[in-house]
């Protein structure tokens, strides 16, 4: 393995590290409302990617990229659409972690991937292998056999997965560089954070500056926590294959699955279980499918434009 290859394997390891941490994270603003947290993660996002773009000299690929969106229309409403789909899987997560459904969220994030290639099958037209249909009938399992035993279907677990998804193809159609794109996100979504954190001043429950300043930094640390493993994402994706990325991509429900269970002591039942071994099944056909068919087509994908924005 080469020196380079390495230390992708370090920066992408270390930006799903950070995202299974995350759980710890927004717990710690469980006395704020979700919504309220969405829009100051938005906003503060905003500020220091804007930061960011100046301090790494990549402002004029901003301004560049962003006359591209006024003079493409498309464009323009294909990543507003991506921006509204990716704060509805923010809001989702913050709620359902300081609701305490994070083993909820784990299943989400662990199905991620197939439901992205079921929405290219259904959106693009992309045909399914064997092994997917296999890994798409093991996981369909699994979600059965939770939704038969508890009597309630997995919403937020799909909703996670749907809303990822989509913004995954939405981000297909629009090529933007990581930074910038995040950048461009929040930007399109500011305004209406804005207001909306104007409305619960007006209101009387706006939380940002009137509680404590441990509320406060943590509430402002949002838009940090947000970008940091996006760049540290970024730097290891440039380095290492996509199979290296399929398989790295699961450290961070598998910690949001033992934080669910063993320090909020979430219910995992034998039931669970079962249903996540079904899951688990799928996902091992599903990428060692993958390996095969990158080594049988001599490719080595690097993912350079197409980068997440998990949690």
């Amino acid at each position: 393995m080469k020196k380079d290859e390495k230390l992708g394997i370090v920066y992408a390891g270390l930006s799903y590290l950070l995202w299974g941490l995350f759980p710890l994270y927004w717990k710690l603003l469980k006395q704020v409302p979700a919504y309220e947290i969405l829009a100051n993660r938005i906003f503060w996002s905003f500020l220091f990617m804007l930061g960011f773009l100046l301090v790494t000299k990549k402002w004029s690929l901003f301004r560049q990229t962003f006359r591209q969106l006024i003079q493409q229309p498309k464009m323009g409403l294909t990543l507003f659409f991506a921006s509204v789909l990716i704060s509805a899987n923010w809001f989702l997560y913050i709620w359902a972690v300081n609701q305490n459904h994070i083993i909820e969220t784990s299943l989400g994030y662990y199905i991620n991937p197939l439901v992205s290639v079921l929405l290219g099958v259904l959106i693009l037209k992309e045909k399914l292998s064997k092994a997917q249909v296999v890994s798409f009938l093991l996981a369909l399992t699994g979600v059965l056999i939770l939704t038969i035993s508890y009597g309630k279907f997995p919403w937020v677990a799909l909703g996670l997965a749907v809303t990822f998804g989509l913004y995954g193809l939405a981000k297909k159609v629009v090529k933007v560089e990581s930074a910038t794109g995040l950048t461009l996100e929040t930007l399109l979504i500011t305004p209406f954070s804005l207001l909306f954190l104007l409305y619960l001043n007006s209101n009387g429950e706006l939380m940002l500056f009137h509680q404590s300043v441990a509320t406060d930094l943590l509430l402002i640390g949002g838009g940090i926590v947000t970008a940091v493993p996006l760049l540290y994402f970024a730097k290891g994706a440039q380095r290492i294959p996509l199979y290296m990325i399929g398989f790295l991509q699961y450290v961070t429900p598998t910690m949001s699955l033992l934080i669910g269970i063993f320090i909020y002591h979430e219910p995992f039942s034998t039931i669970k279980f079962i249903s996540f071994t079904f899951i688990w099944a799928a996902l091992c056909v599903f990428s060692l499918s993958q390996i095969r068919f990158f080594h049988r087509n001599g490719k080595n994908p690097k993912r350079k434009s197409e980068i997440p924005v998990e949690n």
